[in-house]
């Protein structure tokens, strides 16, 4: 297991710069300059030569790219052009608030998810499966730029029960996660609801029943447990989404995660926090899926990795 994390964990460092290396060229072709967003478009032709040279724009790309890079191998992201400061405290300060968004995310669509997977694994082609296919369908084809305003004009503007946006308590949480959440929560009852159907026609589970084990505990026991390795695969890969996927949601409800950083950093042109973001973003999503592999380890001994 060990052996393979190491070698796992190496194939990380070329997909890193592989997409640090495509952003960094696509974000320089975007139009605009940072320093006339930041100076004005009435600055002076030498205030903007003296603000690009102190922020070392006037260097040729590829020079830029290379010091890029050693800063990323010394631990040094660079500094932010609109905030002036370090990019890797400015996201330090922000992750935490998209870590909390996606894991509370997570704990919805596994709340709304598992019991509603499971029940209509059991009731095949009973109401509460046809529910199941029905919300489904529905938390799949709502986008969250269309359903986080909707939760607002609901349950902020015309009941007052929760706040618009912010991160001001734990109430302003709720409706980002809900809007976040529900998509995925839809694809996981769908997958256990499929993965149950599968595992209880097994042969195994026919016997168990035959030797007279009550029915909750084949099915909790047995079959749940053998049914959870793709749905364990959706959740992993899903996580990694979700902080990526966390960028419309934060930008409707205002809510101060790396997300939207990220679409601040587009529209200043900061191209040093929009390298940072997205190098971020994507190391989670890497992570994700390597923990998700190693727990397959756990749920289903027959995985060896060596």
């Amino acid at each position: 297991m060990a052996r393979y994390l190491i070698k796992r964990l190496l194939t990380i460092i070329p997909t890193i710069i592989g997409v640090v290396t495509m952003v960094f060229f696509l974000v320089h072709l975007i139009p605009g300059d940072p320093v006339t967003v930041m100076l004005g478009e009435h600055a002076m032709a030498v205030e903007k030569a003296a603000l690009r040279h102190q922020l070392g724009l006037d260097q040729p790309l590829l020079n830029q790219y290379v010091l890029f890079l050693k800063g990323i191998f010394q631990g040094n992201l660079g500094n932010s052009i609109f905030y002036r400061l370090p990019v890797s405290s400015v996201i330090a300060n922000r992750l935490p608030a998209t870590i909390i968004l996606a894991a509370a995310a997570m704990g919805v669509a596994l709340l709304i998810a598992l019991p509603l997977g499971i029940l209509a694994g059991c009731r095949q082609y009973s109401a509460i499966d046809n529910f199941s296919m029905f919300f489904s369908l529905l938390g799949i084809s709502m986008p969250n730029f269309w359903l986080g305003p909707l939760l607002i004009i609901t349950f902020s503007i015309k009941l007052d029960w929760l706040p618009v946006s912010g991160m001001d308590s734990l109430k302003s949480l709720i409706l980002p996660a809900i809007t976040l959440g529900t998509a995925l929560a839809a694809i996981l009852s769908r997958m256990t609801r499929s993965s149950l159907l599968e595992v209880i026609s097994q042969e195994y589970l026919t016997a168990a029943r035959a030797r007279g084990l009550p029915g909750w505990r084949v099915l909790m026991k047995h079959a749940l447990k053998n049914a959870l390795l793709p749905v364990v695969t959706i959740i992993g890969l899903q996580f990694g989404a979700l902080l990526s996927g966390a960028i419309v949601t934060e930008k409707v409800f205002s809510w101060p995660g790396i997300g939207s950083l990220l679409i601040q950093a587009v529209f200043t042109r900061d191209y040093p926090m929009v390298q940072g973001c997205i190098l971020v973003i994507s190391f989670c999503y890497i992570i994700a899926n390597v923990t998700t592999e190693l727990f397959y380890a756990l749920i289903d001994p027959r995985i060896r990795y060596e």
